[in-house]
C-alpha cells in the first residue's frame, strides 16, 4: 500500500498560507495513515521518538508559540504542555525524552484529536491576512513541522528494523541502472573569498544566518555520492579493523559498538533493511546510514577527505532539485543514466545529486557564524543551544520533504548517529 504524499509549494506566494497550513498539516497524517496503533508508541532508541509523540509536539508548537498568545485561547489540555514540549525550558519543564515510549496515555485517537482542535483554532487565526510576524511564526511552525515528517519516517525505520518480523511500512522499489555506475569523478572549484549564508527574501532558520564572508581555497569535489559499491570495498579491505583510518573518538566508537558496517546492512553485506522491508543493496545507490566517524574513515581510506561546509555551499549553484520525499520510495536511488556518470545537471562543475538522496557528512562542527543572534526570546532555543559538539550535514535527503532545503541550509547531528539518511562526497585539496 502506498503512502499519499502531498507536495506543497515551497513558497506562499502563490498559495495562501492557510492553504500551505493545512497541506503540510495533513501531510504528517498521511505519513503514517497506514500505520496500526501499536506503531505509534514504540520508542527504539533515545534518539527516536514515537510516531505519536511526533504528531503531538508539532502541534504543541503551534499552541505554545502561537495560539497561547491570544487573551482568550483556552489549551487543548493543560498536561500537554508538559508531555509534548520538547527542549524548550523557558517554556517550563519537560517530560523525560528517554521515556517517551512510556506514555500508552493520551491515545493515538486523543492526539489525532488534539491535532484537529489545534488546526480549527489555527485556520480561524489564519482567516484573512496575517500579520508579518504571525506569518513568520506560522512559516517557522510549517518547517518544524517538515522537519519532524522526516523523523517520522526515520524513527519509523528504526523501529521496524529491531522487530524480527522486519514489517514495511510501503512496496517501492527503486529503479536499478541497467549499466553500472562509472567511476566517481572529481570537479575544479575555484576559491577565493567568498559568502555563504541565507540570501533573499525567503524562508530561513536563524542559523543560516548571517551572510558572511569565507575564505575558500582552490579544492575538488567528487561528482556523486560515495555508492554501496565503493563503501563495500572499504568494508572488504578491512577498513572497520585498521585504527590508522579513524579518529580517536571514532575508533573508540567502533569497538565499543562492535561497529563492522552501516547502519541495516545485513552481515554478508548483501541486503539491507528499507522502509520497504529487506531488500538486496542495490551497489550504485548511495551508501546511507553512516556516522561522521564511518564517513571521515571512509574518505581518508580513499585518499580523500571531507568538504568544509563552506566549500559544499558555495559548489552547490545549481538549482535545488533532487530525489525528496514526494517520489514515494523513500531510499536513496542510484543516479539515472540519463543524466550520465559525467554530465552537468543544473550545475556548472557538473555536481550531481548535491540535493536528496543522502544528507552529506561536512568535516565542519556545527558553531555559530560570525555576528550571530539566535530568535529573541523563547524561540532562540530552536537552534543556538545545540552549537556544540555536533557536525554540520547538508543537501537533504530521500525523506525530506521537497520544498524544504536550500543551499544555504544546515543541518547537525552528533558525529555517532547514524540513523538518518546520511551519506558521504569526497573532497580533496589541489
Amino acid at each position: 500500500m502506498a503512502i499519499l504524499l502531498n507536495n506543497p509549494a515551497s513558497s506562499h506566494k502563490t498559495t495562501e498560507l492557510a492553504d500551505r497550513y493545512q497541506q503540510i498539516r495533513s501531510c504528517s497524517v498521511n505519513l503514517c495513515s497506514i500505520l496500526e496503533p501499536e506503531d505509534y508508541v514504540v520508542q527504539s532508541m533515545a534518539s527516536v521518538s514515537p510516531t505519536k509523540w511526533h504528531l503531538a509536539h508539532t502541534s504543541w508548537l503551534f499552541e505554545a508559540f502561537i495560539l497561547a498568545r491570544q487573551s482568550n485561547y483556552r489549551v487543548f489540555d493543560p498536561n500537554y504542555h508538559f508531555l509534548f514540549n520538547s527542549y524548550y525550558y523557558a517554556k517550563g519543564q519537560m517530560y523525560a525524552r528517554t521515556r517517551r515510549g512510556l506514555l500508552s496515555r493520551p491515545t493515538v485517537k486523543e492526539i489525532l484529536a488534539y491535532r484537529r482542535f489545534i488546526d480549527d483554532r489555527m485556520l480561524e487565526l489564519l482567516n484573512g491576512t496575517p500579520d508579518p510576524e504571525l506569518a513568520f511564526l506560522v512559516e517557522l511552525g510549517l518547517n518544524h513541522e517538515q522537519q519532524h515528517q522526516e523523523l517520522m519516517l526515520t524513527d519509523i525505520k528504526h523501529v521496524f528494523s529491531i522487530n524480527p518480523l522486519q514489517p514495511a511500512l510501503i512496496d517501492s522499489r527503486p529503479h536499478r541502472r541497467r549499466s553500472p555506475l562509472g567511476e566517481c569523478g572529481y570537479s575544479d572549484i575555484a576559491g577565493g573569498t567568498l559568502e555563504i549564508g541565507a540570501t533573499g527574501s525567503g524562508f530561513c532558520f536563524d542559523n543560516e544566518t548571517p551572510r558572511h564572508r569565507v575564505l575558500v581555497r582552490k579544492f575538488q569535489l567528487a561528482n556523486r555520492p560515495v555508492s554501496n559499491r565503493e563503501y563495500r570495498e572499504f568494508v572488504n579491505d578491512r577498513g572497520y579493523a585498521r585504527n590508522t583510518l579513524w579518529l580517536s573518538d571514532g575508533w573508540a566508537w567502533v569497538q565499543t559498538g562492535n561497529i563492522d558496517r552501516p547502519l541495516y546492512w545485513s552481515e554478508d553485506l548483501e541486503s539491507e533493511f528499507t522502509l520497504s522491508g529487506l531488500r538486496e543493496i542495490d551497489p550504485d545507490a548511495p551508501v546511507s546510514h553512516v556516522s561522521f566517524y564511518e564517513a571521515d574513515a571512509y574518505a581518508r581510506w580513499a585518499g580523500s577527505r571531507l568538504p568544509t561546509e563552506a566549500e559544499w555551499e558555495t559548489a552547490a549553484t545549481g538549482p535545488v532539485e533532487g530525489h525528496f520525499m514526494d517520489s514515494g520510495l523513500l531510499h536513496p536511488r542510484a543516479l539515472p543514466e540519463s543524466q550520465g556518470d559525467n554530465e552537468g545537471n543544473g550545475n556548472t562543475a557538473g555536481l550531481r545529486q548535491m540535493f536528496g538522496d543522502v544528507w552529506e557528512w561536512t568535516a565542519s562542527p556545527y558553531s555559530p557564524y560570525p555576528g550571530f543572534r539566535p530568535l529573541a526570546g523563547s524561540l532562540g532555543e530552536y537552534n543556538g543551544k545545540f552549537m556544540c559538539n555536533q557536525m554540520v550535514c547538508r543537501g537533504g535527503s530521500c525523506a525530506t520533504p521537497p520544498g524544504h532545503v536550500r543551499a544555504s541550509y544546515r543541518n547537525f547531528f552528533y558525529p555517532q548517529e547514524r540513523w538518518q539518511f546520511f551519506g558521504i562526497r569526497l573532497a580533496r585539496d589541489v
